[in-house]
């Protein structure tokens, strides 16, 4: 595997490792359970996840997940996956998806996130970069629109959750 690390002095993103398995248990909060990963928890359940994560990498399937990781020691602060197709997505989306650990939320790592994400994404083929977000999570959404995302539309998820979709065109550079 080709190993990606991008970084904008604050933030780095690379490729999530076996090795951060204890570091995102440790960091799980009731908010990224019920938003990103659908149940609590466990080590072999996590170290699945990141196996099935480097797989996606090694044979560019069409998920990209990354850490977020700051600091001169890159610890492990959140995560931000990119998936290159899927459901309700066009030809040449992108859906983005990010959670912090609670104690490094609100520094505005998630938009830097988010803003490197999306240009690797664009580097990678996509064309337009989608943001789903719960209305009941103003912060995600203000995430959303600080990295450049506009309100689109409102969609359902398979089990009927309501999401506010956010939508910015990789064709053009950051404002």
């Amino acid at each position: 595997m080709h190993e990606v690390k991008l970084s904008d002095g604050i933030i780095t993103l690379s490729p999530l490792r076996l090795d951060d398995a204890k570091a995102h248990l440790t960091g799980e909060d009731e908010l990224l359970v019920r938003r990103l990963n659908g149940g609590p928890g466990t080590r072999e359940g996590v170290e699945a996840y990141i196996r099935h994560c480097r797989e996606q990498w090694d044979t560019a399937g069409p998920l990209r997940a990354f850490g977020i990781r700051a600091g001169a020691d890159e610890t492990l602060v959140g995560t931000i996956d990119l998936r290159f197709a899927g459901e309700d997505l066009a030809p040449g989306q992108v859906n983005v998806a990010y959670g912090l650990y609670p104690s490094w939320r609100g520094r505005g790592l998630a938009t830097r996130a988010v803003l490197l994400a999306s240009q690797y994404a664009a580097g990678a083929g996509g064309e337009e970069a989608v943001i789903q977000v719960e209305p009941e999570n103003p912060a995600s959404a203000a995430v959303a629109r600080r990295a450049g995302f506009t309100p689109d539309k409102q969609t359902h998820g398979k089990n009927g959750t309501r999401f506010d979709r956010y939508v910015r065109d990789l064709r053009t550079a950051p404002q």
